[in-house]
């Protein structure tokens, strides 16, 4: 069953509240961020102040997946993942 627009937002702020608060997480999850953002992005009913964020976040895991250490890419992007969580839950 595909996800609706709603349970795409809400899987992308689990992993990213789950990045901020382990402060860890794995290349898999970074791909799923990847295929969140693509599919949110060509979404029309998608509120066009989000998708700079959405690029953002598709660059953190971009990043993330070809990191050497991704535990700390993850730790290094802290501010911005709060950022994030904070700004797309404003918009879903």
């Amino acid at each position: 069953m595909p996800l609706n627009h709603h349970d795409q937002v809400n899987l992308l702020k689990d992993i990213l509240t789950n990045h901020q608060t382990d402060c860890c997480g794995s290349v898999s999850e970074c791909e799923q961020l990847e295929r969140l953002v693509k599919s949110l992005m060509v979404n029309n009913n998608l509120d066009s102040n989000v998708k700079p964020i959405l690029q953002e976040i598709y660059n953190y895991s971009q990043n993330g997946k070809y990191s050497a250490d991704l535990d700390e890419h993850i730790l290094s992007n802290q501010a911005n993942l709060s950022s994030w969580v904070d700004d797309i839950g404003q918009f879903s």
